[in-house]
């Protein structure tokens, strides 16, 4: 076997493989295109708040819990990253139930008491360990192991718990009503005798030997056995969703450390009919479950997209079954940390499994970042479909960058409109693509390849901002794009010293000028250029120009104004100038190092 290859290459690329093979194209070589194409989320206020306090409490305790999911993936002694501890005094005023699915869960909170007193355990959150100290944490099962571990009436208690990776539909949860008369809704009949589950659906399960069984629909006689198997039964949780639509679990038992009877339950203290709205603006919203692992879609017989690598058993699958030869990773380090990701072990994996392991971080969430580093990722990717690989484009969420990866080859490279690419992927796979990033790197490279000239169809809105003006005053803007400056912009007047002028210009670079009051001037708030007369005109560049390094300061850069893409239909010339640079930055890609070519 060939040795290891690992390179660190700018800008921040690292390849692993097998052999070190070459990835440039070939004579003959295909190239896969589609098949015939055709970060509202809610922000309840309440829940924003929550949501960021929850997420500083799960990183400050992250070393404080003990043992770890066989299945997470991470080193021992690391909680999930949806995971938070809490010490609350008791009696916790939690009533705690578990569900059809196995699960224990905060089914409510007693008003007043200490929970919802720490603003923090939220109704939905599933409890995985509890105790005195975090020393003496009980890993929790089921409601008997809740018991143990809250069998003390005083002293403070340590939970440890999970965030649901969807909003909760608390509103769904019966507070005050007898819960085993409507569990399961008699959807399936259960026969026991002896404490055993004999048999379902009222199916004898053996002929007759003089004992006799009965059929229950009560959730208090079932054993854990029974909870899996009625768990499992088809129309049960669906437990892989990953949008807000997922059913709640049924409930199989309560349990609550306080036996006061006329306590009152409830949700929580904030405004459940605001939560109720959030909820409804966020149906079909896609959210991250890690838990379930990991999660593709076939694009074309080459590509594959998709959630991140979390295992060796992962790697194996993807070669055995489904055949990738080459992984397009856009994760960071610090991703594959933060979910407890062994990225040793999985290149090690990849190289086992003769698989090239590439990897090009692009920062999470972030437009300028993949916007900059889109056309250097389509040129990988056009390089190893060149070369015949089978790849398989990931990032954490396979939400965002890795589809915006495959949508911008397929209307770079393939000449497929953006809107008939975006709907194609979306349609195969289901994601929330950075569309505008997408816009912003197209016009960049188009301006690779047309050299500052201005005339064209405008690809950007701009609003020019005038700040040091008085109620009343005439403020105009002038410049280099107004007819060469002999024609005047009007500028709007937006209360107190602000004025604003919007101009739909194409991507370049433009010199300017107000007229106050019938007085050139220059904004010294803005960047300004002194001219060949001695004139000092402010400038602006709009948009930029793709490069196949993009240095660090590049990455940051944002144009001093209010700057807007535009997206519209491409003109022929556009399309044309656009292929071009596409091919003209991946073959600036050295193909036996996929790094830039020096």
């Amino acid at each position: 076997m060939a040795p290891h290859l690992l390179l660190l290459t700018p800008p921040a690329l690292t390849i692993t493989a097998a052999a070190a093979r070459g990835c440039g194209g070939g004579a003959g070589a295909g190239s896969a295109g589609p098949r015939a194409p055709p970060r509202a989320r809610a922000h309840s206020s309440v829940s924003c708040r929550r949501g960021r306090r929850w997420r500083r409490l799960r990183v400050a305790a992250a070393a404080a819990a003990e043992g770890a999911d066989p299945g997470a993936g991470g080193p021992a002694g690391a909680m999930r990253l949806n995971e938070y501890m809490v010490a609350v005094d008791r009696p916790l005023g939690v009533r705690f139930a578990l569900g059809v699915d196995g699960r224990v869960f905060v089914h409510s909170l007693r008003k007043g008491g200490n929970a919802e007193k720490s603003r923090i355990i939220m109704v939905g959150d599933t409890l995985k360990k509890a105790g005195a100290s975090e020393q003496g944490l009980v890993t929790i099962k089921d409601l008997g192991d809740t018991e143990i571990a809250l069998r003390d009436k005083s002293g403070p208690c340590s939970l440890v718990l999970e965030r649901p990776f969807a909003p909760f539909p608390i509103h769904q949860l019966h507070q005050n009503e007898d819960y085993h008369i409507l569990f399961n809704r008699g959807r399936v009949a259960v026969a026991s005798w002896n404490s055993g589950l004999l048999s379902t659906k009222l199916n004898e399960s053996s002929r007759g030997d003089g004992k006799s069984g009965f059929a229950i629909f009560s959730p208090r006689l079932l054993s854990s056995q029974g909870w899996s198997f009625l768990s499992s039964e088809k129309g049960g949780f669906n437990q892989s969703s990953t949008n807000l639509s997922n059913r709640i679990s049924e409930i199989v038992g309560l349990y609550s450390d306080e036996d006061d009877a006329n306590a009152e339950w409830a949700h929580g203290s904030f405004p459940l009919e605001e939560y109720i709205k959030a909820l409804d603006r966020a149906k079909g919203e896609l959210y991250y479950n890690h838990s379930l692992g990991m999660q593709f879609s076939k694009i074309t017989e080459q590509i594959f997209v998709g959630s991140c690598i979390q295992t060796e058993r992962d790697v194996k699958m993807l070669s055995e079954t489904v055949g990738i030869t080459a992984v397009l990773n856009f994760q960071s380090e610090s991703e594959r940390v933060n979910w407890g990701i062994n990225s040793e072990a999985i290149n090690n994996s990849c190289r086992e499994n003769n698989i090239l392991m590439v990897n090009y971080p692009i920062r999470e969430v972030d437009s300028m970042d993949l916007r900059k580093k889109l056309p250097f990722c389509v040129g990988l990717l056009l390089r190893l479909i060149r070369k015949n690989y089978r790849i398989y484009v990931t990032c954490t969420t396979g939400y965002d960058r890795s589809p915006a990866c495959v949508i911008s080859y397929l209307h770079w490279v393939q000449d497929t409109p953006l809107h008939i690419a975006h709907k194609f992927i979306t349609g195969l796979h289901s994601c929330r693509p950075d569309r505008a990033a997408i816009v912003w790197a197209t016009w960049d490279l188009i301006a690779l390849v047309e050299n500052g000239r201005h005339d064209g169809s405008p690809t950007h809105s701009v609003c020019f901002v005038w700040n040091s003006g008085r109620e009343g005053e005439d403020v105009e803007l002038v410049g280099d794009f107004t007819s060469n400056w002999k024609d005047k912009i009007k500028c709007s007047h937006k209360g107190g010293s602000r004025y604003e002028a919007e101009v739909r210009l194409r991507h370049g670079k433009y010199y300017y000028k107000f007229i106050v009051g019938g007085q050139w001037r220059h904004s010294t708030a803005l960047p300004a250029e002194t001219d060949e007369h001695g004139n000092v005109n402010n400038v602006i560049r709009v948009g930029d120009i793709a490069h196949i390094r993009p240095a660090p300061s590049q990455l940051h850069i944002r144009d001093p104004t209010v700057v807007k893409v535009i997206e519209r239909e491409l003109t022929e010339d556009e399309r044309f100038s656009l292929a071009f640079a596409a091919r003209r930055m991946a073959f600036a890609i050295c193909p036996i190092r996929l790094s830039p070519k020096q």
